[in-house]
């Protein structure tokens, strides 16, 4: 092959290499952002509330606890003071399905050779917190059903049961895409790459299928 046309093609594709993997890293962090924004919003208006005594409108009628202004008892994580995987003094740890509290151990400390710290942003959830989280979204996202593609209601979600975490940051994210699977944690849902849960079968036979979101998930149906 003529050098003089080969070299332009090649830089071609390694530009093509270059945008594809740009676009797929603003994806990662734009709905890495969104989920952000939900857990914080949720934690801001809880401090708000505290400070001023009010409250943005009634509580849903048929969740108990602390849904006016969740707290850390709720589970909430706040943006900046995320944990690890290790820090079980708090409830959003501490109440983690045991199975898979020991599997992200597990990564963490294999993944710590590489450098990578694991964080949680959030973990189990008060039924309280997760119904705030929903109405948070609804306002946020202009229907439930809009809503219910990144939210599920404190009936169905794999928070509230201690059964999923939401993981960060970035790197931990790409090592978990690429390694979790031997651990038994899977990404579960394909529009949320924080989303992990615990499959015990992917150890031997991979990951399944990711849902395109939570509203393909049989489970998450009422």
């Amino acid at each position: 092959m003529n050098s003089s046309t080969s070299h332009p093609r090649r830089r071609i594709r390694r530009r093509r290499l270059l945008v594809a993997a740009i676009a797929l890293a603003a994806v990662l962090i734009l709905a890495f952002a969104v989920q952000q924004s939900l857990v914080a919003a949720s934690a801001s208006v809880s401090s708000q509330e505290n400070a001023t005594g009010e409250t943005a409108g009634p509580p849903p009628q048929d969740v108990t606890g602390s849904v006016v202004a969740p707290s850390d008892a709720d589970g909430v994580i706040r943006d900046g003071n995320e944990p690890t995987v290790f820090d079980t003094a708090g409830v959003a740890i501490a109440n983690l399905d045991p199975a898979l509290l020991d599997a992200l151990q597990r990564a963490a400390n294999d993944a710590a050779a590489d450098g990578l710290e694991f964080r949680v942003n959030s973990g189990w959830r008060s039924a309280a917190l997760q119904e705030r989280m929903m109405q948070d979204a609804i306002v946020q996202y202009g229907s439930e059903a809009e809503a219910a593609r990144w939210v599920a209601t404190p009936q169905t979600s794999a928070h509230v049961s201690g059964d999923a975490v939401d993981m960060g940051p970035l790197p931990t994210l790409d090592w978990l895409a690429q390694f979790g699977a031997d651990y038994g944690l899977c990404q579960t849902y394909a529009n949320e790459p924080w989303h992990y849960e615990l499959r015990p079968d992917a150890v031997t036979e991979g990951c399944p299928e990711m849902y395109s979101d939570p509203t393909e998930d049989p489970r998450m149906q009422p």
